[in-house]
């Protein structure tokens, strides 16, 4: 018998309590901003508080996994050290939120979970985290996403996207901050779901993502910061596949999310930099989340997303992902323009 229902069961808990940790969090940016006298240092302490959480949550519930995540307790480690406790002490706090009885040794231990490697055994999945996607995002107060997938066989499995201040109202400003939020989680296969990311009760409802009608314009997604794609180079691609709405930008793997629903219609992820690698835990669980509400998801060549190569997508160039009739149309425009 499979055991993804219980690595899904899992997965949503541990996301779940990751974002009541970094909701608590980011309430209080001002608060250490002035306690750490560094403007950075809150998404510090999400990231690591978040980090905890998850290793601990699937730690409870599954044995002998492997986790393969973006951070380590190093710089933890050498804060305390030094005598500078002013962070450790704030992951600390918010840890509690969710793990009221965590020491310090606790947290640095579950974090210290994700150091491990992908396995090039593809007989032997593994998960791999992003505890806070969309730093800058973070920082402003408004998108950033909590990313949690399942691999096996060079593909994600399991995917769990926590987006604390993503509204399921599409109407509501993006920089306008959802008290709700909402997850969404996808096992391969078996469709998508959308829960609110403060009950973890409620019912789920299913989402199935539709072509645009005749005539609407197209609606792209893309990141807040040109650094992480070209914004000229997607409105030279875009005006080849159709009149077009204004763009929707947003920090976060949620960009997966808003085309997967059917806020947006197409993501655009333009490598700036020759030779830029992405990290797997940077799309694993939104790759999945947008597949499973109906979506294709390739690079730039047109290439499925190849999450067996270690922790960076090597075999893949930037990202695209789209309904299939404009997935198709938006290839063939970048085609056109030597976009890929």
């Amino acid at each position: 018998m499979s055991d993804l229902p219980r690595k899904l069961e899992a997965a949503r808990s541990a996301v779940f309590h990751a974002c009541v940790v970094c909701r608590e969090v980011q309430r209080e940016l001002a608060t250490l901003r002035t306690i750490t006298k560094d403007d950075k240092s809150p998404v510090t302490v999400a990231d690591f508080a978040s980090q905890a959480v998850i290793a601990r949550t699937l730690g409870e519930s599954l044995s002998g996994f492997t986790l393969v995540a973006e951070e380590n307790a190093a710089e933890l480690r050498k804060h305390l050290a030094d005598g500078r406790r002013e962070v450790p002490e704030a992951v600390l706090r918010a840890v509690k939120h969710v793990w009221p009885s965590a020491t310090m040794d606790d947290v640095i231990s579950a974090i210290d979970l994700g150091a491990g490697e992908p396995s090039p055994d593809s007989t032997h999945g593994f998960w791999t985290l992003d505890p806070i996607d969309g730093t800058k995002g973070f920082l402003r107060g408004e998108q950033y996403a909590v990313s949690l997938a399942w691999i096996e066989n060079g593909s994600p499995v399991i995917g769990v996207l926590g987006c604390p201040n993503l509204s399921k109202d599409f109407s509501r400003p993006l920089d306008d901050p959802d008290r709700h939020g909402t997850i969404y989680y996808a096992v391969a296969a078996e469709g998508l779901c959308e829960v609110p990311a403060d009950d973890a009760d409620a019912e789920p409802l299913v989402i199935k993502r539709t072509e645009p009608a005749d005539g609407e314009p197209v609606r792209l997604c893309e990141s807040v910061e040109s650094g992480h794609t070209s914004h000229d180079d997607s409105e030279l691609i875009m005006e080849r596949v159709g009149e077009l709405a204004e763009p929707l930008r947003l920090d976060g793997q949620g960009k997966y999310a808003v085309v997967g629903r059917g806020q947006a219609d197409v993501y655009l992820r333009l490598p700036r930099k020759s030779g830029y690698v992405e990290r797997i835990w940077d799309h694993a669980a939104g790759a999945l989340v947008a597949i499973e509400a109906g979506c294709g998801v390739t690079d730039v060549n047109g290439r499925e997303l190849d999450f067996s190569k270690g922790r960076g997508l090597e075999a893949n160039r930037g990202i695209v992902v789209a309904t299939p009739a404009l997935h198709g149309r938006v290839l063939a425009a970048m085609r056109a323009v030597g976009g890929g």
